[in-house]
């Protein structure tokens, strides 16, 4: 039977649905999730739970693909099922949820492992009385230092088991000694430097304006951490740039703040030793002068050939003098094509994307800004990029900065103040306020039989073990795939500890544990049932893209396509009971499988044509590349909520859950779920988009925005009106939580049908079919089944 027959039969309502998904799993797993045994498959990101750790870290911190490993290593060959852990090592917590305990163990110090180094843990055996330990990691026994010796009791356990967090929880951090320091010298606190590009754009689009009024309110929301009774207190100092560089001294004690020019920026050099980098709180009123004078200083600017690289110098060399870690807010508005070192052309050739050409303008066109990465990465100077330009920018090559020290990309095309601003403001101050972990490096131990072998997301690996960051925040992720070489048995089951070294934003050097224990099977079927499908498609994303430099877009989709037609079929041959040829079999974990691989296949990071620039393709790429679980998730299957239900549901009575209440169930993301009276709010993490029916009651429209219809709203409005009616208020309280749920602040953007933008709005309905290109998700479901179908014959 030809295809197309087939595909006019199915009923999409019929095929697996996310939304169902997600709903059933809120349903019967909601509430407190106890990590006491191993191996257990933890709820969906998407549903409401508690962590209470019991011994295993709590899968915000750590997912795993798979929660029961073969124990033959043919068998994960035979599956295909990708073996992958997602690390969130400084993930934000829930309510409820109690954060790692520090502990301090004076001195002593970290008790280890004498072989493998691994960090003491619930997973370590006591042994000869309490004298001795063996290590789960790498099966040697070390002897327990005489200061941490404690009796056994009778069932093998310490006496003080449940007083020391290190041996019955599965996260905790330590206080590191003087050996865990940089030349073995305690830290200062992290210096933050605020790099502001003062060319004609930014000055003409209104950022410098903006920025210089909110960063009062920005530096209330730094971190500040008491360390041994001391506030300590972040510090920071400020750059400007055009085709030069501007320091400026902000000592307390001057009458007004100073500002010194370094042109010859071939050299770049620190002018200013002692005032450039100084207590906010302390230096409050010269700063509050240099945000006034800056604006004016630059007011008349006509520079539009800037430069990048030396500006970012500028900060880590400040950084270097001070002897402190810390990082750059970078702003910058246009191509740097002044002459000096980073100096970039221009090369943008849009009509390359989705080509087998691609990869020549997706990859940088210069290695300067890699090895200024490497360098800042080196000194634990994070760049983070906020980006407002025109024009091409080369992102692609400016980003290598940020993505090697661990730094954010942002970016804000034709940047207007008005428009844009609050965006900007508010993504700055959420970058400044999260908690950030400086100068880290991250190893992740594993025992005999698997081990880590590929490592995706922003860093810098000077060798093969240890991932280097400048400074790693809550929003962020590392992807690690984890290969099976070996024979597993279940008594031994298969354990993994993270251990990440950093700097407090008080300037302490600690080390946060993540200790995780798997389980281990001798059948596919449990293989099948333990798997984690949303961590299975944060991996499976973060390497698709990473290969796009390297392959060609065809070449990684067939991969794709193959991958899951094998994981299928060797389900369908080894664990599902006989049925018809004709019929598709789904394992009950893995159901959504084909319908998240249509979503990767079409996604903006991974298929981005000509349609759209080369910058926007190459952010999407830098943002899926940190992306934890939940986001990447929402960035596959964005979310699609029905607005106009939210009257109703806002009017449920007061209670604690008051947030949930107002948030109405998500639908399927298809064209078919829209209703022309209704109003939906789209958003897959980077974009939003406001769809307003145009048979939306007139009483709707008026009470929101304030006209009689939907076709006399203004849509290029990016905010929506603050009018002082239970409407108004319920759209405006629904869109602020759905924004606060994401890492970045999105703009909103309102559609109607017919409108010039409703193709874009359309592109993110991902059940749909968009283009000759790409597939519904019916018609890949079909595709699909052919394939496994001849993998089986």
């Amino acid at each position: 039977m030809p295809p197309q027959q087939q595909a006019r039969r199915l009923d999409p309502d019929q095929m697996p649905s996310a939304i169902q998904v997600m709903e059933d799993d809120k349903r019967s797993r909601s509430g407190p999730f106890a990590t006491s045994q191993k191996g257990l498959v933890p709820p969906l990101v998407t549903t409401p739970f508690v962590t209470q750790d019991q011994g295993n870290s709590g899968p915000r911190f750590v997912r795993s693909s798979m929660y029961s490993v073969p124990a033959l290593p043919d068998m994960m060959k035979q599956t295909a099922v990708p073996f992958g852990l997602v690390i969130s090592p400084f993930a934000q917590l829930e309510e409820g949820e109690q954060p790692p305990p520090v502990v301090d163990m004076g001195e002593l110090g970290p008790v280890r492992c004498g072989r493998c180094k691994a960090y003491m843990c619930p997973f370590m055996q006591f042994i000869d009385g309490g004298r001795r330990f063996q290590c789960p990691f790498c099966k040697a026994t070390s002897e327990v230092p005489s200061e941490y010796f404690q009796h056994l009791d009778h069932t093998g356990s310490r006496m003080d088991k449940y007083q020391r967090p290190e041996l019955c929880l599965g996260s905790y951090e330590f206080v590191g000694t003087k050996d865990y320091c940089r030349n073995n010298v305690f830290p200062k606190p992290p210096a933050y430097i605020f790099v502001l590009d003062v060319s004609y754009n930014n000055v003409k689009s209104g950022l410098v304006h903006l920025l210089c009024q909110n960063i009062k309110s920005i530096l209330q929301n730094l971190p500040r951490e008491s360390v041994g009774g001391q506030k300590g207190g972040a510090r920071v100092g400020f750059i400007t740039y055009s085709k030069e560089v501007h320091f400026y001294n902000i000592k307390s004690s001057l009458a007004q703040p100073q500002m010194m020019v370094v042109g010859d920026v071939d050299d770049m050099f620190m002018p200013l030793l002692d005032g450039f980098l100084c207590d906010p709180v302390e230096s409050e009123n010269i700063i509050d002068q240099l945000m006034v004078q800056i604006p004016a200083m630059f007011a008349d600017s006509r520079e539009t050939e800037t430069i990048l690289g030396p500006a970012i110098k500028a900060g880590l060399e400040a950084l270097k003098a001070a002897e402190c870690v810390g990082k750059l807010l970078v702003f910058h508005s246009s191509l740097p094509i002044a002459e000096a070192p980073g100096r970039l052309k221009s090369r943008d050739e849009r009509k390359l994307l989705g080509t087998e050409k691609e990869k020549t303008v997706l990859s940088p066109q210069t290695t300067f800004y890699n090895q200024l990465g490497q360098e800042c990465a080196g000194f634990g100077c994070r760049v983070d990029l906020f980006v407002a330009n025109n024009a091409f920018v080369d992102l692609a090559t400016i980003g290598q900065v940020a993505r090697l020290t661990g730094g954010q990309v942002y970016k804000y095309t034709y940047f207007q103040a008005d428009l844009d601003g609050e965006r900007l403001v508010e993504d700055v101050r959420r970058n400044v306020e999260q908690t950030v972990a400086f100068d880290s490096i991250m190893r992740v131990r594993t025992s005999t039989g698997v081990r880590p072998v590929d490592f995706y997301g922003h860093f810098f690996m000077s060798n093969t073990t240890d991932v280097e960051t400048a400074g790693i925040d809550s929003d962020q992720a590392m992807t690690i795939e984890i290969k099976h070489d070996d024979k597993l048995t279940d008594e031994d089951g298969v354990y993994i500890q993270v251990a990440v070294l950093f700097t407090s934003p008080g300037g302490q050097r600690r080390l946060r544990i993540h200790n995780l224990g798997l389980s281990v099977c001798n059948q596919m079927a449990d293989l099948y049932r333990s798997c984690d499908l949303d961590t299975v498609m944060n991996l499976l994303m973060k390497q698709s893209v990473t290969k796009l430099t390297e392959s060609s877009p065809k070449q990684i989709k067939d991969g794709l396509i193959n991958r899951s037609a094998q994981i299928l079929a060797c389900y369908r041959k080894n664990c599902a009971s006989p049925s018809s040829p004709g019929q598709l079999i789904l394992p009950e974990c893995m159901k959504l499988l084909p319908l998240y691989i249509n979503c990767l296949l079409n996604c903006d990071a991974l298929s981005g044509g000509s349609d759209m620039s080369i910058d926007d393709r190459t952010f999407n790429m830098f943002a899926v590349q940190t992306m934890h679980v939940g986001a990447s998730l929402a960035y596959l299957y964005p979310r699609l909520v029905p607005i106009v239900d939210a009257a109703t549901a806002a009017g449920a009575p007061e209670q604690e859950d008051q947030q949930l209440l107002l948030l109405p169930s998500p639908v399927r993301c298809t064209v078919d779920k829209l209703r022309d009276d209704g109003v939906y709010c789209l958003d897959n993490g980077i974009h939003m988009f406001l769809w307003i029916g145009l048979s939306v009651s007139p009483e709707w429209i008026h009470g929101v925005f304030n006209t009689n219809s939907a076709a006399q709203i203004d849509i290029d409005r990016t905010k929506l009106l603050e009018l002082d009616n239970p409407r108004s208020q319920e759209v405006r309280s629904v869109i602020g939580q759905l924004r606060s749920t994401r890492q970045r602040h999105m703009r909103l953007t309102l559609v109607r049908p017919r409108d010039k933008l409703e193709f874009v709005f359309r592109k993110f309905l991902v059940e749909d079919k968009h283009g000759d290109a790409s597939s519904s998700y019916v018609d890949f479901l079909c595709h699909l089944h052919k394939e496994i179908r001849n993998l089986l014959n």
